[in-house]
C-alpha cells in the first residue's frame, strides 16, 4: 500500500476517533446530562465540531487524496479506489463549509434540543420557534454552500448528505406514485368490515419488565449488548459512537408495549448495522480504516431499510410473535395470558390512520414521511415561513390522514430531527422501507426456512446474511447499485406494496 493511502487513513482514523467524542457528548445529553449542563455542552459541541471541520478541511489531506487518485496500481484496487472516491466526497463538501459555520451549527443546534424538550413536554410551539427559526437559518446557509452549480433547489444538497446523488425532484416522482397506492389501500381497509380487537395493546406492563424483555429481544436478534446498550430518552434513537461502543435508546410507557418493543427493535436494527461495519478487525482491535468511508454506512436510506426490517418484517411477522408471545411471560407474568398470535398478529399490524409518526402503522407509516418531506422542503425554500409550520402540519395530517391534530407536542413538536438540523433526513425513512421490503424477497429465497427459524428465535442466518451483503462493504457500492447488486432489480416500491397488501388481506380479508 502506498505512503499516502497509509498516512491518509491514519489522518481519517485520528478524525473518527475525535468524532466519536463529539457523538458521545450529544448520546450524554440526550440520555444523562442533567439540564442545567446546557449551556456549557453548547460550548463544547461547536469546540469539538470545529476541531474536527479543522482536521478534515486541512489542505494535507486533499494533497494526500490527490496523491493516491494519481496512483494508477493504488486505485486498481475496486475496494480502495471506492475509499478514495468517497473521501474525496467528503472533503469536497467539507472544505465548501466554513468553520465558524460548523461550529455555529453544533453549538445552537444543541441549545434548541434542550428548547424543543421543553417546549414538546408544554405543547408549546411558539416557545420552539425562534431556535427553529435561527436553525433554519443557519441550515439554509450550509445548504447554500453545499449546492452544486445549477442545481434545482438548495434543499437538493440537505438531502445529498443523507442520501447521496438524490435529488427532491427524484423523491417526489417516488413518492407521489407510492402516496396514490397507499391512500387506496388505506381506503379498502376502512371498507372492510372486519373490526381489529387491540385490546391486548392495552395491558399494562411496568417499564422495567419491557426493559428486560427488550434486551432478551435484542440478543435473539444478534445486537452484542458486550459492544452496546440500550437506554432511555425523550426520543428513540441509535449512536455508532466508535468501535465496539453502539448506544440504543427507547422509551416506555405502561400501556401499549408494543412501542417500545418496536422502537427497541427498530433502533437495534441500525444497531446491528453499526456493529456490522468493519470498525473492528479479527481480533477486536481498531481497523486501521476506522474513519475511512469503507467502515461508515452507505447512506441513511440503507440504514433505515435495516431497523424497518428488523421492526416490520421480523416483528411484526407471525414467526417472531410465536416465539415472543410465550418468551414474554417470563418478562411479563400474566399479562398477556388471555391472548394468542393469532390476536397480537392482528393488532400489531392495523392499518389506522394516527397522529405519531414512530408509533404508526406500516400501512400508515409512509404518509407521515411525506408530509415532513414537504414541510421541511418548504421551509428551506422560503415558500412557506417557520410561524406557519402548525398550520401547515394540522392541515396535511387532516388532508393526508383524516385526522384533527390536538396540540403540537402530538403535531408539529413530536420529532427531534429539526431541532439540530436534520433536514433532507426524513424522506430516507420511505426509501429505507422500500429497499427493505426488496432486500426481505431476496432473503427468503437465499433462506427458505427463514420463517421457521424465526418462529424459534432463531434470527442468526438473517444476521450474517446482512453482515456479508450489506454491512461489509461500508461505503464501497452507492445505495442503489448495492440494491442492484443484490437484487438484481433497481429499486422499486412493488415489494413493499406487494407486502402491504398482504398484510392487508390477511389482518381485514381485503
Amino acid at each position: 500500500m502506498s505512503a499516502a493511502y497509509t498516512e491518509l487513513c491514519d489522518h481519517m482514523r485520528q478524525i473518527g476517533h475525535l468524532s466519536s467524542v463529539t457523538h458521545l457528548a450529544g448520546w450524554d445529553q440526550e440520555t444523562y446530562m442533567p439540564e442545567k449542563g446546557v449551556a456549557a455542552r453548547s460550548d463544547q459541541q461547536a469546540i469539538l465540531a470545529g476541531l474536527v471541520h479543522e482536521r478534515r478541511t486541512h489542505p494535507h489531506i486533499g494533497e494526500l487524496i490527490a496523491a493516491c487518485e494519481g496512483d494508477a496500481g493504488l486505485m486498481s484496487d475496486s475496494a480502495t479506489a471506492a475509499n478514495v472516491r468517497e473521501m474525496r466526497r467528503d472533503y469536497d463538501k467539507a472544505t465548501k463549509l466554513p468553520k465558524d459555520l460548523v461550529a455555529e451549527l453544533a453549538k445552537v443546534g444543541s441549545q434548541a434540543q434542550e428548547a424543543w424538550k421543553k417546549a414538546r413536554e408544554k405543547s408549546d410551539f411558539k416557545a420552539f420557534l425562534p431556535w427553529l427559526e435561527q436553525m433554519i437559518t443557519l441550515t439554509r446557509r450550509k445548504a447554500e454552500c453545499l449546492s452544486k452549480p445549477g442545481a434545482a433547489e438548495a434543499y437538493d444538497a440537505l438531502i445529498d448528505l443523507y442520501e447521496p446523488d438524490t435529488t427532491a425532484a427524484q423523491i417526489e416522482s417516488t413518492f407521489t406514485p407510492l402516496r396514490a397506492e397507499l391512500t387506496t389501500l388505506i381506503q379498502e381497509v376502512r371498507a372492510s368490515k372486519v373490526k381489529v380487537n387491540t385490546k391486548c395493546l392495552q395491558a399494562k406492563i411496568p417499564a422495567e419488565a419491557q426493559h428486560k424483555f427488550g434486551l432478551a429481544v435484542l440478543e435473539a436478534m444478534g445486537f452484542d449488548l458486550k459492544a452496546g446498550r440500550l437506554d432511555t430518552t425523550t426520543h428513540p434513537f441509535c449512536e455508532g459512537l466508535s468501535p465496539g461502543d453502539t448506544r440504543l435508546t427507547t422509551r416506555y410507557r405502561d400501556e401499549k408495549f408494543t412501542d417500545a418493543l418496536y422502537g427497541t427493535m427498530h433502533e437495534g436494527g441500525h444497531g446491528i448495522y453499526e456493529q456490522g461495519l468493519p470498525k473492528l478487525d479479527k481480533d477486536g482491535k481498531v481497523s486501521p480504516l476506522f474513519g475511512t468511508p469503507l467502515t461508515d454506512a452507505i447512506s441513511l436510506g440503507i440504514h433505515e431499510s435495516q431497523s424497518r426490517m428488523w421492526e416490520n418484517f421480523v416483528g411484526r411477522s407471525k414467526p417472531f410473535i410465536k416465539w415472543a408471545l410465550p418468551k414474554s411471560k417470563k418478562y411479563f407474568g400474566k399479562a398477556l395470558a388471555k391472548w394468542d398470535v393469532k390476536d397480537l398478529y392482528a393488532a400489531v399490524n392495523t392499518t389506522q390512520p394516527s397522529l405519531i409518526r414512530v408509533e404508526a402503522d406500516e400501512g400508515t407509516y409512509n404518509l407521515h414521511v411525506m408530509i415532513r418531506f414537504e414541510l421541511e422542503r418548504a421551509l428551506i425554500g422560503g415558500s412557506m415561513k417557520v410561524k406557519d409550520l402548525p398550520g401547515e402540519w394540522n392541515k396535511r395530517y387532516e388532508e393526508y390522514l383524516g385526522i384533527d391534530v390536538p396540540d403540537d407536542r402530538r403535531g408539529c413538536l413530536q420529532d427531534v430531527h429539526w431541532s439540530f438540523g436534520l433536514f433532507g433526513y426524513f424522506p430516507t425513512y420511505t426509501l429505507g422501507n422500500l429497499y427493505a421490503a426488496q432486500f426481505w424477497e431476496k432473503i427468503n429465497q437465499d433462506i427458505p426456512d427463514l420463517a421457521k427459524d424465526i418462529g424459534k428465535g432463531k434470527m442468526h442466518e438473517l444476521k450474517v446474511w446482512l453482515n456479508e451483503k450489506i454491512h461489509v462493504h461500508g461505503r464501497r457500492y452507492a445505495a442503489g447499485e448495492l440494491c442492484q447488486k443484490i437484487t438484481g432489480k433497481p429499486l422499486s416500491a412493488e415489494p413493499l406494496l406487494r407486502h402491504l397488501r398482504k398484510k392487508a388481506e390477511q389482518v381485514y380479508g381485503i
